[in-house]
């Protein structure tokens, strides 16, 4: 009965969460990269199992934003890329409900819709847009253009890593004024990701490199999830850079909890991760 009315209370919040959403930035403002469909909003697949609202077919990739509150307001932003194998995006589960979090917390959260399904090179081309539209107007939202990081679940957190690790490659031409930013996030966080271990051996994935100029990082992962590995090679490969990095790994959780109750390793997370930022960001 506790877990039932807990829950409920979640879907409550999901629900409040989606009403206050403040303003939708669209990322490109003609044609969208690589695109030749029409752009229209993202559609929601049918499959709603464990209260999970799923995005698909994204060909106008947007920004939703989520303030701070005024009087807690720290001035730091997360871009937040939830996850679903490139294929749908888990928008309530490792988005609003991770943007409604973050709030309290003091950071003013950008739940980013990138292109899906399976594409990519799409979906980097979007995150490195987003960063770029977030630190060009960061001004006028009250927040610091040198604290815009990125958050990313399962595939969001192989999003997260390509931006963290590519921010130096041009991946689009450039539109507007914003595309003269710098793409690379302040910091990024990866919460059980995915796909960072195709590399020979399962070894690191050739696409990211890592170096000097890759922003500090914060992973989650349990040993029981299939994915885990990727943590583990990732941080390796932060740790041979020197790149300042916080690794936790669990025994057990599985896989796409986010921070609902009644997983263990989705309880732990986020106060571990909230420590993590309020150091970061300082």
């Amino acid at each position: 009965m506790k877990q039932l009315l807990i829950l409920c209370m979640m879907i409550g919040l999901t629900t409040n969460v989606t009403a206050q959403q403040k303003q939708q930035i669209h990322l490109w403002p003609g044609t969208v990269p690589g695109e030749t469909a029409a752009r229209h909003a993202a559609k929601v697949a049918p499959d709603a199992s464990n209260n999970v609202t799923r995005l698909t077919d994204v060909t106008d990739p947007v920004l939703e934003i989520f303030p701070a509150t005024a009087k807690n307001n720290t001035g730091a932003s997360v871009i937040i890329c939830p996850g679903g194998g490139y294929s749908i995006l888990a928008i309530n589960l490792e988005g609003y409900e991770i943007a409604a979090w973050l709030n309290k917390l003091g950071y003013t959260a950008f739940v980013l819709q990138y292109r899906v399904p399976k594409n990519e090179v799409g979906a980097l081309q979007d995150a490195q847009r987003a960063i770029r539209i977030v630190r060009s107007r960061a001004a006028s939202l009250g927040l610091n253009p040198e604290k815009v990081g990125m958050m990313g679940f399962s595939a969001g957190g192989s999003l997260t890593a390509r931006a963290a690790t590519r921010s130096n490659v041009n991946t689009y031409t450039p539109v507007d004024k914003a595309d003269s930013l710098s793409a690379r996030p302040a910091f990024g966080m990866l919460i059980y990701p995915a796909y960072l271990d195709r590399g020979e051996a399962r070894s690191l994935t050739p696409e990211l490199t890592t170096d000097s100029n890759t922003p500090p990082m914060f992973l989650f992962a349990t040993a029981d999830d299939p994915y885990g590995n990727s943590a583990l090679v990732m941080a390796g490969a932060l740790r041979d850079a020197k790149v300042p990095v916080e690794l936790h790994f669990y025994n057990k959780g599985g896989h796409g909890y986010g921070l609902r109750p009644g997983n263990a390793a989705g309880e732990a997370w986020p106060g571990l991760a909230a420590t993590w930022l309020q150091h970061i960001v300082k």
